[in-house]
């Protein structure tokens, strides 16, 4: 049999850039569309490091961009392969055709099945599943450059506007909690112009920013192993310009000139026990009740009152962002490569 082969798949940012620029997007929004991706732009200098940790592992570690995934699946042994996709995307993106063409080819996927990879891309119509699920998710109107297709519900705190495919929770700019309904529908036209994408409106929920994200490394993984962390940046919502500011080459520029510092992670049960035992409660709601498996990010925000709102999911969490590394530490004691590598082997090397 040939040796086990890990097999990260992966969307280049600059390949993504290139493609929208040829659909017309000008330069600078198609550079803020590419930018999710950055995260295989903060992998790659990594991949050495992997290969090394996999090599000791007894495995072969071999990242494969996008457009070369078909037909490296198509030749790769079913038994001794494991696709693990790095980036997401169903609009923008192109990496949720990464675990369809593995099951395809019969190969063994790490993550959600791909129809998860479909659903967390679009955030009103994964809203409404989670709310059917009995999760608390804020109810979400739905409109597309200045109109109306689902009207929100009324807010006393005013209401938070989005991309639906793009950027999930980020509200692009800083008047994205707004206060009024046609200030809304301007956003929306903004939106529309800019990224061509329609906009979910939702009620605005207070509380402070938490990001929960799982690892199931040793493939037995309960929601001991889910690491629940308050995220402390300083601001009540990330805006594109603070994206910009984590990751790829802008992060980087960013973090060298001193304009950005990383948000601080908190430990939620040190200070909120009841959140954190809710928060688990309903990682296990979504794996239960949804599919999710294996790795993923959960988005929440939670009230001084223990009141959680559950904002998004992700198949595809960023892997070498700040927060994911701090998990991998705190959780498994391991530098991301090893993680990477250890889960891995877990499943191939038996």
């Amino acid at each position: 049999m040939p040796q086990p082969r890990l097999f990260l798949v992966y969307e280049p940012e600059k390949a993504c850039f290139g493609r929208l620029l040829e659909q017309g997007y000008p330069q600078e929004r198609a550079a803020e569309i590419a930018s999710y991706l950055a995260q295989s732009t903060d992998l790659a200098p990594e991949f050495a490091e992997i290969w090394r940790e996999a090599n000791k592992r007894g495995i072969t570690f071999t990242p494969v961009e996008l457009a070369e995934a078909a037909a490296v699946m198509a030749s790769a042994d079913s038994d001794s392969s494991l696709v693990w996709t790095l980036t997401d995307g169903i609009a923008y993106f192109r990496g949720g055709a990464a675990p369809a063409l593995a099951r395809l080819a019969g190969l063994r996927t790490l993550g959600a099945d791909d129809s998860l990879f479909a659903l967390c891309q679009d955030k009103f119509r994964s809203g409404a599943v989670l709310a059917a699920l009995g999760l608390p998710v804020p109810r979400a109107g739905l409109a597309r450059d200045g109109r109306w297709l689902v009207e929100p519900p009324a807010s006393e705190n005013g209401w938070f506007v989005k991309p639906n495919r793009l950027g999930a929770k980020i509200g692009i700019w800083p008047d994205s909690h707004c206060h009024d309904l046609g200030h809304a529908l301007e956003l929306s036209r903004r939106v529309f112009s800019h990224y061509r994408d329609d906009v979910v409106v939702q009620p605005y929920v207070s509380g402070r920013n938490v990001r929960a994200s799982f690892l199931d490394m040793t493939g037995q993984a309960d929601m001991s192993s889910l690491g629940v962390f308050l995220v402390e940046s300083g601001a009540d919502f990330q805006t594109m310009a603070d994206s910009l500011a984590l990751y790829g080459d802008t992060g980087a520029d960013a973090k060298a000139t001193g304009l950005y510092a990383e948000p601080s992670l908190v430990p939620l049960a040190a200070t909120q026990p009841s959140a954190d035992a809710q928060i688990r409660s309903i990682a296990e709601g979504l794996m239960d009740g949804l599919g999710l498996r294996d790795v993923f990010s959960i988005d929440l925000r939670v009230d001084a009152d223990d009141t959680v709102h559950l904002i998004e999911f992700e198949v595809c969490p960023g892997l070498p962002c700040f927060d994911f590394r701090a998990y991998c530490r705190a959780q498994w004691a391991m530098s991301l490569a090893e993680a990477i590598a250890e889960t891995a082997a877990r499943r191939l090397v038996s």
